[in-house]
């Protein structure tokens, strides 16, 4: 039942981008068309998992075992970063096929705060790894989930007559405030 409310609770309530404000870059940037937000979201949920778990491995193992557990952001973000790479390595020699769909995706997540975000907050949270785990994918869930609604508002948008300033960003701004509101709307199922 614990695992339920942690997914609840971070796809909904507390979703990574209306709640929180973490990934708000690449929520607005990749947002214009269903397709992409598609591939952002998938890419997203791969990378904060494993992203995850690494840094949740280097935190517990590393960081607290030596002392130096204010290193962490610092490390996280290395950690982060070389993993993003890694992983692009990886793809295109083995999956060729998956490297294309992910496209460039995969380095845009590096400067996704929203993947360092969840690793700082599985450590915060005080989580074991597996709940770490869960939670990461929750998070990457409901950031994917809120993409993908936008992104289905914004094309939807295009076939309607909008005032010239409020093309764009401006009313991408007002509907992810109206999104926020309605996942609000989640706040009491959870405690």
């Amino acid at each position: 039942m614990e695992y339920i409310l942690i997914i609840i609770s971070a796809v909904f309530i507390n979703n990574v981008v209306l709640a929180q404000y973490l990934g708000v870059c690449p929520f607005l940037g990749v947002s214009n068309k269903v397709n992409t937000a598609l591939g952002m979201a998938g890419a997203v949920v791969f990378v904060i998992v494993l992203a995850t778990i690494v840094t949740y491995l280097i935190q517990v193992y590393v960081l607290d075992k030596l002392g130096i557990a204010f290193m962490q952001t610092i490390t996280f973000i290395l950690v982060i970063a070389a993993l993003v790479q890694m992983v692009e390595i990886i793809l295109k020699k083995i999956s060729q096929p998956l490297y294309q769909a992910l496209g460039i995706f995969l380095p845009l997540i590096t400067t996704n705060c929203a993947v360092l975000g969840v690793a700082i907050l599985v450590i915060k949270k005080d989580y074991n790894l597996l709940e770490g785990v869960v939670f990461g994918a929750s998070i990457a869930v409901g950031f994917g989930l809120a993409l993908i609604i936008l992104a289905g508002i914004r094309e939807q948008l295009e076939l309607v007559d909008v005032p010239k300033g409020m093309k764009g960003v401006p009313l991408s701004l007002v509907i992810a405030g109206i999104l926020a509101l309605a996942f609000m709307g989640f706040t009491g199922i959870v405690k």
